[in-house]
């Protein structure tokens, strides 16, 4: 039987039609963004509806005033707080805040350093004892990897709360 196929699907065809969907949706958005008109429309049910047509039965035309936004000047700072009135803290409080959030990264860096331990220990480098449900080798190779994932994570983990505390002091 032979067959003839008009439209095979690949990536690239399917990420064009995706980037045509979107020009599409962006041309009419514009389309309707440019009338600025907004209607209110309520159905038979109640059902209360704001449209940009008052193509249908129950709509009336609602006066809203057009949002401006004003655009920067080119030397103008696009960053308010960067402002002379942009309130400042003191140092003390800074320091408060600085020793509050040290604490924590220790509190944080002993607990993850006492599950990294926890998993090493059962790890017992590299030949964890199995369990009795794992009659299939493969069960068991599969959770001494997942294990092995879990230590480099972990030690990833210490490295980072490490360097996070280097920063503070």
């Amino acid at each position: 039987m032979n067959r003839t196929v008009f439209f095979k699907s690949t990536p690239l065809k399917t990420s064009f039609c995706i980037l045509l969907g979107a020009f599409f949706a962006l041309s009419c958005y514009s389309t309707f963004a440019e009338s600025g008109d907004i209607y209110q429309c309520t159905d038979a049910n109640g059902k209360t509806e704001f449209r940009n047509t008052g193509d249908i039965k129950g709509c009336k035309k609602l006066s809203v005033e057009p949002v401006v936004i004003p655009k920067l000047a080119p030397n103008a700072k696009a960053n308010p707080a960067a402002g002379q009135n942009f309130p400042k803290v003191d140092s003390t409080t800074q320091k408060n805040r600085d020793n509050d959030r040290k604490r924590i990264l220790e509190e944080e860096l002993k607990a993850q350093q006492t599950k990294l331990a926890d998993l090493k220990k059962t790890y017992n480098n590299g030949e964890p004892e199995r369990q009795g449900d794992e009659r299939n080798f493969q069960k068991y190779l599969d959770r001494v990897q997942k294990m092995k994932e879990d230590i480099g994570r972990s030690e990833s983990d210490v490295q980072s709360i490490k360097s996070e505390i280097d920063k503070i002091q």
